[in-house]
């Protein structure tokens, strides 16, 4: 049943929960971590650990994309970002650490027009190594990118914005209708992000192999006053996937949770709340091969108008005793080994011991872990 509550005469709001309110309820069995299976599969892609890159050039320049998936996860292109707008891409994300405090650096590099031979040009470097090739456009772009990313070389397609629904509507031109556009389309496609159970349930309808629940965007409650509370909409969305397996007999599609994930616990309490992989910003950033190198921002806040989410230091506080350390390396993030006890390194060995205290050796059982609310 759901929870309503009164905050105001006449206007009743429903009440959520956050990952963070959340904790998982070990059973009477345990496992031992090495028997755990981190594996997950979308279309014919199969992937040893459930971690996506967020799209953004603070991490996945070709170089970190291509690490991604050597060291077992997916990394995601943002077609929109700089990438394919720079040819000194190191130089460009170079002026964007110069001066973090300042958006305009950001706005004016992603004011340069994307060069189409350029993107195909990094894609096909990702895709030249043997990795799975994810690329992401925007819906007010798809038409225009996606046929150019294909044609590249891209193997998954990312449609994502903030939040967006089925039918991408603008004013002056013809509306994106992503049923039809999917079907036009030979690779499968994750959209999102969702904050409901009824846009995903339309998502799945028009086709998308996976649906991103949440943003991807930390300041989002300071921008448009919506702040995705994750562990309530990923539920939501797992239900609208059970509801539409149902439905089609059989048509599984992916939940992503993206946002509000920082730590290994994260992770967990994610994929217990229904979610069959995680996307991974800032805590990403912290990897050697970042593009950032230091330095973090969610792929939307380089927007000319109305930039959503900030660069900021990936030097976490729990992080300051290391400062004077080198930055891990990608793989020491995701595999470890960790020195330190917050979940910020070693995030799949993390989800594996989660795991195993509760009893299970797959991330598909994992989601009937039992699940308790903090008070």
């Amino acid at each position: 049943m759901r929870d309503y509550v009164e905050i105001g005469v006449g206007r009743e709001a429903r009440r959520t929960y956050d990952l963070d309110q959340i904790s998982l309820v070990p059973t009477r069995r345990t496992r031992t971590s090495k028997d755990v299976d981190t594996s997950w599969s979308i279309d014919a892609y199969t992937f040893d650990i459930p971690l996506v890159s967020h799209p953004t050039d603070a991490l996945a320049t070709p170089e970190f994309a291509i690490e991604m998936g050597k060291q077992g996860g997916l990394g995601v292109l943002n077609a929109e970002g700089l990438l394919g707008r720079h040819a000194d891409l190191d130089g460009a994300l170079a002026q964007v650490s110069e001066n973090p405090q300042d958006l305009s650096t950001l706005q004016e590099l992603h004011a340069a027009e994307i060069n189409h031979e350029l993107l195909a040009e990094r894609i096909a470097q990702v895709r030249d190594s043997g990795v799975t090739v994810a690329v992401r456009v925007s819906p007010q772009r798809a038409r225009e990118l996606a046929p150019v990313v294909v044609k590249a070389g891209a193997e998954i397609l990312f449609i994502q914005g903030t939040l967006i629904s089925a039918e991408h509507v603008q004013t002056g031109g013809e509306p994106l209708n992503l049923k039809e556009f999917i079907g036009s389309l030979d690779i499968p496609v994750i959209a999102g992000g969702v904050a409901d159970y009824t846009t995903a349930l339309h998502l799945m309808r028009a086709g998308a192999a996976g649906i991103i629940v949440g943003s991807g965007v930390n300041t989002n409650a300071e921008t448009v006053g919506i702040d995705v509370p994750m562990a309530t909409t990923i539920a939501d969305v797992a239900a609208a996937r059970r509801d539409y397996l149902d439905e089609t007999g059989g048509r599984y599609v992916h939940v992503l949770a993206d946002g509000g994930v920082e730590t290994s616990g994260d992770i967990a309490k994610a994929i217990a709340c229904g979610a069959d992989g995680v996307v991974l910003g800032s805590v990403l950033g912290r990897a050697a091969e970042a593009g950032g190198k230091g330095w973090y921002w969610p792929s939307t806040a380089g927007h000319p108008r109305f930039p959503r989410g900030i660069i900021e230091s990936v030097d976490a506080p729990n992080f300051a005793p290391l400062a004077d350390s080198p930055a891990p390396s990608l793989a020491v993030v995701l595999h470890g080994p960790s020195n330190q006890p917050f979940g910020e390194l070693n995030l799949v060995g993390g989800l594996r011991r989660a795991m195993a205290k509760c009893g299970y050796t797959d991330l598909k059982s994992f989601q009937k872990v039992g699940l308790a609310v903090r008070a």
